[in-house]
């Protein structure tokens, strides 16, 4: 929220280069309605009056919210997953969702949020891939003041949080095997211990985890625990790629060619029936989220009144048709030069995000930068990493 007194526009501005894409509502107490329709055409989502209505405030922001959280489809693959997301969203149970990186695992974890009695508490996600082990268990559990080198003050968890509300482990896959026995623990007993201390909190958290990987396969491997596995596991939703969802492709792209276009101030362009037809043709090994890079990309590099075929390229993602030229490409070539050439190509597809990177490649975070940081040191050139990242 933001007093409509500020350069609102110039608020975008900064927060589209870092880049941070949120909603902005403008407020103020200003009776005259040309500031309204004036922070309207200058970005903002939304207008509200003071002095505050909390009624009209929460209702705004809301639907703002919901907004940005919306499920968008069409394909009847998809529809199926999302009549049994509404069937268990009220009930207290753990739900596990599995599927590909980029096909919408978070999205649908809201989704299960939204529509449950905890929807007025909290949601809080956390991405185990992305946090090193020895932080990971402070991130959830919280830690006491002096409990560690580094820990001048008390720390509330994510599990503390989400308190009434529900908690989402992200590539609950990733967490290391002894972090695995604490978290049972949390989940059977319905209290955790903060690190440093020896009392019990106890907490009401509902637990949604997500993973890309196969989890039977991970448990069968000793990766993952098997008691672990079926207290989260009491209802399963499986999220098909996008490649097996070719209703929802069309739909997708016109939804990011929009969204891309008033991000960017860009005039409105339809995506042709041509070009639906050839992204139809692709494998789509990042779903999508790569079909949203896509899109954005076609919307800066379209010009006239249409999205054609020509705005597409896909040569860092898999191409279209070109697999056995690829392969003959590959020919002669070690398989750390082609793993290296598809990581270096892969960062520059997520803009230098590592964490998206490393869920298209399916790897941890950590074996990722582990990769880059030799690769830098063998003088290849490397993306810079993402907003808030570090390298």
């Amino acid at each position: 929220m933001c007093d409509v007194a500020y350069d609102i526009e110039q608020l975008l501005a900064a927060m589209k280069a870092e880049p941070i894409h949120l909603p902005v509502v403008a407020c103020g107490v200003e009776t005259d309605s040309r500031a309204a329709v004036a922070a309207i055409k200058a970005g903002a989502k939304e207008y509200v009056p003071l002095p505050p209505d909390a009624e009209l405030i929460a209702a705004v922001l809301e639907a703002v919210a919901a907004e940005q959280d919306a499920l968008i489809f069409q394909d009847p693959a998809m529809d199926r997953v999302i009549q049994m997301a509404k069937k268990v969203a009220a009930s207290q149970a753990g739900v596990l969702i599995t599927g590909e990186s980029g096909t919408g695992k978070e999205l649908i974890a809201r989704y299960l949020h939204r529509n449950s009695p905890r929807k007025d508490k909290a949601f809080v996600a956390v991405n185990c891939a992305a946090i090193p082990g020895e932080l990971l268990e402070s991130e959830l559990f919280g830690h006491e003041k002096g409990a560690f080198t580094g820990a001048v003050a008390r720390r509330i968890g994510k599990f503390e949080e989400a308190n009434g509300g529900t908690l989402l482990l992200d590539e609950i896959s990733e967490m290391d095997l002894k972090l695995q026995a604490k978290l049972l623990r949390a989940i059977q007993e319905r209290e955790i211990v903060r690190i440093g201390s020896n009392a019990a909190v106890k907490v009401d958290t509902r637990i949604v985890a997500t993973s890309n990987r196969n989890m039977e396969e991970t448990v069968k491997a000793g990766k993952f625990r098997e008691d672990l596995y079926f207290r989260l596991n009491v209802v399963k939703l499986v999220l098909p790629p996008l490649r097996d969802r070719p209703k929802d492709i069309e739909v997708l792209a016109g939804h990011f060619a929009r969204a891309s276009a008033e991000e960017n101030g860009f005039a409105l362009r339809r995506v042709s029936p041509e070009a639906i037809a050839v992204l139809k043709t692709h494998n789509w090994p990042g779903n999508v989220r790569e079909l949203e890079n896509t899109m954005h990309r076609a919307v800066l590099l379209s010009s006239g009144d249409e999205i054609g075929p020509d705005a597409f390229d896909f040569t860092s993602s898999g191409g279209l048709g070109t697999s056995a030229a690829q392969g003959a490409n590959m020919v002669g070539r070690t398989v750390a030069d082609v793993e290296r050439d598809l990581i270096i190509d892969t960062l520059k597809h997520t803009y230098g995000n590592r964490t998206h990177a490393a869920k298209i490649l399916g790897i941890s975070i950590r074996t990722l930068r582990n990769k880059l940081n030799a690769y830098v040191q063998d003088g290849l050139a490397v993306s810079a990493p993402g907003a808030g990242e570090t390298a």
